[in-house]
C-alpha cells in the first residue's frame, strides 16, 4: 500500500471538503503492525519498570490488607455508627464508574461508526476490565464473612431455607456488574483475536507462538473468518450498549431506593451514568497520554483522539455540574427540611472541604477544556484528568459519608475518619489496577491493529476519490 501524505499534519483542524486523517505520519499497513507489535516483542522501557516497581508492591499491600481484614474482621475499617457504609462502598462505586468508558468507546461509538475510537478502544476496554476487577473486590470483602459471599447467588438451598432478597438493589448490583464484566470481557477478547493472530505469526519464540496461537483460536484471516467476526462484533456491541447505561443506573439504586435524605432522589441514574462516563474518560486519558509518549504511539493516538476525549469530558463534566445544582434546587423547591438540611450540610458542614474539593475538580477543572490550549497541550490535559479522577472519588465520598453521618436523629450523628487500613486498601487498589494495565501493555496489543488499518484504508480511498479517482469507475 502506498504511503499517505499525512506526515506532520495538525489533525485537530478540519478542512472543508476533506476527511481529516485520524492516523498521521504516513504509515502503511506494515509500519502499523511493527509499531504496535514491537511493544510486546522488545524489552520494556525503563519507565515501564519504574511504574511496575511502584504498582506491584502496592498490589501486594492490597492483598496483604485483605488478608488482615479477613483474619481480624471489618473492625479494622473506619466504618462506624452511623456511617456503616464507609470507605468500601465509595471505592466500589468509584471503580465501577471508571469501568464505564471502555465499553462506551467500544460499543456505542462503534454503532455510531465513530472511527476515532479505533486507536483507543483496546486500552479503554482493558481499563474497563481491570477497573471492574478492583470494584468487585470491595463488595466481596465488605460482607464481613467473605467466604459466605456465595449466598448472594440465587441457588436453591434446602439447608439454609433462604433465597437472596431480590428486592434489594445490592443483589441487583451482583447481576448488573456481573453481566457488565462478563460481556465486556468477551467483547474485549473477541476484538483482540485478529491482532493476537498477528502476534502469533510474528513470534520467533515457540512458547509465544503456542500461547498466542491458542488465544487467537485458529484465526486465519480468511474472508469467512472476517465475515463471522464482523457479525459477532456488531451483535456484541448491540448487547453491550444498554449495559453501559444500566450498570451504573443499578449502582445508583443502591442509594436512590433508600429513605435517606440526599440519596432518595430520581436524578441519580442519569447523574451517575454521566459521572461514570466523565470519570472513565478521565482515567482513559490519564493512562493513554503517558502510554503514547513512552511507546511512541503519537501517530496512532493523535491530538485529534485526545481532543475528542477532552470534549466528552467537558460535556459530561458540565452535566455533572448541572446535576449538583439541580440537587440543591430540588432540595429547596421540595421544601423537605431534612433534604434541605442535608445539602446545606454538604456545602457548609463538617465535610465542606470534601464537597468543595469535589466541586472544584468536577465542575471547574473540566471547563478549562473550552480553551484549545488545554485540549492540545498533553501536560495540561493530563493534569486536568488527574483532577477529574480525584474529584470523582470525592463525589462518592460526599454522597456516602455526608448523608450517613448526619441523618434524622442528631443524637446519632458522627464523624467518619478512615483508618490506615482504609487508606492502604484504596492505594492498594490503584496498585492492582496499574499492575494489570502494565502487564496488558507488556503482553497484549494495546491498539487494535486491524481496526487502525481499516481507518487508514478509508482515508486513502477518500483521498483517491477527492483526487478524481472516481472518474475511473
Amino acid at each position: 500500500m502506498a504511503s499517505i501524505t499525512t506526515a506532520n499534519i495538525d489533525n485537530t483542524i478540519d478542512t472543508p471538503g476533506r476527511r481529516t486523517p485520524l492516523i498521521t505520519g504516513g504509515h502503511n499497513y506494515a509500519a502499523i503492525t511493527r509499531m504496535i507489535s514491537r511493544i510486546s516483542e522488545e524489552p520494556q522501557p525503563i519507565l515501564w519498570w519504574l511504574c511496575m516497581a511502584v504498582s506491584f508492591p502496592l498490589m501486594l499491600l492490597f492483598v496483604a490488607l485483605i488478608g488482615h481484614l479477613l483474619l481480624t474482621g471489618v473492625g479494622v475499617w473506619g466504618n462506624m455508627s452511623p456511617v456503616f457504609w464507609g470507605w468500601p462502598i465509595i471505592n466500589f462505586v468509584f471503580w465501577v464508574g471508571i469501568g464505564h468508558a471502555g465499553t462506551l468507546i467500544s460499543a456505542i461509538l462503534f454503532l455510531f461508526r465513530q472511527n476515532w475510537r479505533t486507536s483507543i478502544n483496546r486500552s479503554a476496554e482493558a481499563m474497563t476490565i481491570f477497573a471492574v476487577i478492583c470494584a468487585g473486590t470491595f463488595p466481596g470483602i465488605h460482607v464481613g464473612r467473605a467466604w459466605l459471599a456465595f449466598w448472594l447467588t440465587p441457588y436453591p438451598s434446602l439447608n439454609l431455607w433462604m433465597w437472596p432478597q431480590f428486592r434489594s438493589p445490592l443483589l441487583w448490583d451482583v447481576f448488573a456488574v456481573g453481566t457488565y464484566a462478563s460481556v465486556s470481557l468477551v467483547f474485549w477478547y473477541m476484538g483482540m483475536i485478529p491482532d493476537l493472530a498477528t502476534f502469533r505469526d510474528r513470534s520467533r519464540n515457540k512458547w509465544r507462538r503456542m500461547i498466542y496461537g491458542i488465544l487467537s483460536l485458529g484465526w486465519s484471516g480468511s474472508s469467512r473468518h472476517w465475515l463471522r467476526y464482523e457479525k459477532a462484533y456488531a451483535i456484541l456491541a448491540a448487547l453491550a450498549t444498554p449495559l453501559v447505561l444500566s450498570v451504573h443506573s443499578v449502582v445508583s439504586f443502591d442509594f436512590a431506593v433508600s429513605q435517606l435524605p440526599g440519596w432518595h432522589t430520581t436524578i441519580f441514574p442519569p447523574y451517575f451514568v454521566a459521572g461514570a462516563i466523565f470519570s472513565g474518560f478521565g482515567m482513559v486519558l490519564t493512562l493513554l497520554i503517558p502510554m503514547r509518549s513512552i511507546y511512541g504511539l503519537k501517530d496512532v493516538i493523535t491530538p485529534r483522539h485526545l481532543e475528542n476525549m477532552c470534549k466528552i469530558i467537558l460535556a459530561t463534566g458540565s452535566m455533572v455540574g448541572l446535576a449538583y445544582t439541580t440537587e440543591f434546587f430540588i432540595a429547596w423547591y421540595g421544601q423537605n427540611k431534612y433534604e434541605l438540611f442535608t445539602f446545606v450540610n454538604r456545602a457548609f458542614g463538617p465535610y465542606a472541604w470534601a464537597y468543595w474539593t469535589m466541586f472544584l475538580c468536577n465542575v471547574i477543572s473540566p471547563q478549562l477544556f473550552w480553551f484549545r490550549a488545554f485540549r492540545t497541550n498533553t501536560l495540561l490535559m493530563w493534569i486536568v484528568t488527574i483532577f477529574v479522577n480525584i474529584g470523582m472519588w470525592f463525589e462518592r465520598f460526599v454522597i456516602v459519608v455526608t448523608s450517613l453521618s448526619r441523618d434524622f436523629l442528631p443524637s446519632s450523628w458522627g464523624y467518619f475518619s478512615p483508618t490506615w487500613v482504609d487508606i492502604g486498601m484504596l492505594v492498594g487498589s490503584f496498585g492492582l489496577f496499574f499492575t494489570l494495565f502494565l502487564l496488558f501493555c507488556r503482553f497484549l496489543p494495546v491498539v487494535a491493529i486491524s481496526e487502525v488499518k481499516g481507518v487508514i484504508s478509508q482515508h486513502a480511498h477518500a483521498e483517491h476519490h477527492l483526487a478524481g479517482g472516481h472518474d475511473h469507475h
